[in-house]
């Protein structure tokens, strides 16, 4: 007893891995707040599913590249009345990090603001690399960078394809770095989301998000369209935005001109 007690005394019960999802970012660029309540409420009621408990990350960086002062505590206060989660902070001034932190929001550092904010985060990367780059500054610059200019052709690598061969399930979501190519049904209630191509062979009755880093020229193919919601690259349509032919049928969605079309195959 003693011996089983101790071993599972020194068993591991966790462990960290890294991974990767797709969060809505609510990219601001202006101050006042009941205006912003007000327009979010508008995008909920298009979707409430969609947006009911969602996570959520809120950019400043628009405002604080133009000097405009945001009250990040009355601003977290209005998303959560809404029903959303806010689990970060991004492109925010110290002040406004700070205020964030109190509440219990997460800085993110990643693909932050310029202004310093991005150092200030990381300050201890920022000190090594200019400490490590002052003494050898003339040995970088005749050293020139033909060579860096030769590796960007390896980031021509094929995108990673992931297939699903199972059904996807209610209260499922799948995340795909590159193509995802999906060989059953998609229920109500999953989301499936791709940086890159959608290929459902069966009913898509979920959420499907395609491009979702941004890849304007990303597709969504499916045999039976049913969807919930479709997004390319953010621009999204709900079902209600779906009245058309298209429905119960073999399609494909792709962007125009900020438009989402919708077109037989």
């Amino acid at each position: 007893m003693s011996t089983d007690s101790q071993q599972n005394a020194h068993s591991p019960v966790l462990e960290f891995k890294s991974s990767t999802f797709s969060v809505p970012v609510l990219v601001l660029v202006g101050n006042d707040v009941i205006t912003i309540g007000q327009q979010l409420q508008e995008k909920i009621q298009q979707a409430p599913e969609f947006f009911k408990n969602s996570p959520l990350v809120f950019d400043l960086q628009e405002l604080n590249k133009h000097d405009i002062d945001i009250d990040v505590t009355e601003l977290t206060h209005t998303i959560r009345k809404l029903g959303l989660l806010p689990i970060g902070i991004r492109g925010g001034a110290a002040q406004q990090n700070q205020q964030a932190l109190d509440l219990g929001i997460p800085v993110h550092s990643g693909h932050i603001a310029r202004d310093g904010v991005y150092a200030a985060n990381q300050s201890g990367t920022g000190a090594a690399s200019t400490t490590a780059s002052s003494p050898t500054p003339k040995q970088q610059i005749p050293e020139p960078e033909p060579e860096p200019e030769s590796t960007p052709e390896p980031q021509a690598v094929a995108a990673i394809t992931t297939m699903i061969t199972q059904p996807v399930r209610s209260g499922q979501r799948i995340y795909a770095q590159g193509d995802l190519v999906i060989l059953a049904q998609v229920s109500a209630g999953a989301e499936i989301l791709a940086e890159g191509n959608i290929h459902v062979y069966g009913s898509l009755r979920g959420r499907a998000l395609a491009g979702v880093q941004g890849n304007t020229e990303a597709r969504i193919f499916c045999s039976d369209l049913q969807a919930e919601l479709i997004s390319i690259a953010g621009n999204y349509k709900i079902s209600e935005d779906l009245k058309s032919p298209a429905l119960n049928q073999p399609v494909q969605i792709y962007l125009q001109n900020h438009t989402l079309v919708i077109k037989d195959i």
